[in-house]
């Protein structure tokens, strides 16, 4: 089992230790380019037409359960998980 697919299996599972860099690294696998908002704000744009909009977590890196569910819908909708 490749890295990535050890990743995605990982995602699947919604654990709450889920980092910003794992989320990052999957999107990108997925085709998603970020765009840097203001502040903390970073949009995920797939094909310039489906775009997942997250919050970066500060001081700590782990995201919050409802930004794992939020791109785990949006990523099934799509038919990419």
């Amino acid at each position: 089992m490749s890295k990535t697919e050890k990743l995605i299996a990982r995602f699947k599972t919604k654990p709450k230790d889920f980092t910003w860099d794992e989320m990052i690294s999957l999107l990108n696998y997925f085709g998603y380019e970020e765009i840097r908002g203001s502040g903390s704000r970073r949009k995920f744009i797939h094909d310039n037409c489906h775009l997942i909009i997250l919050h970066k977590p500060h001081p700590r890196k782990i995201l919050k359960i409802y930004q794992i569910e939020q791109v785990y819908a949006i990523l099934t909708e799509e038919n990419l998980l």
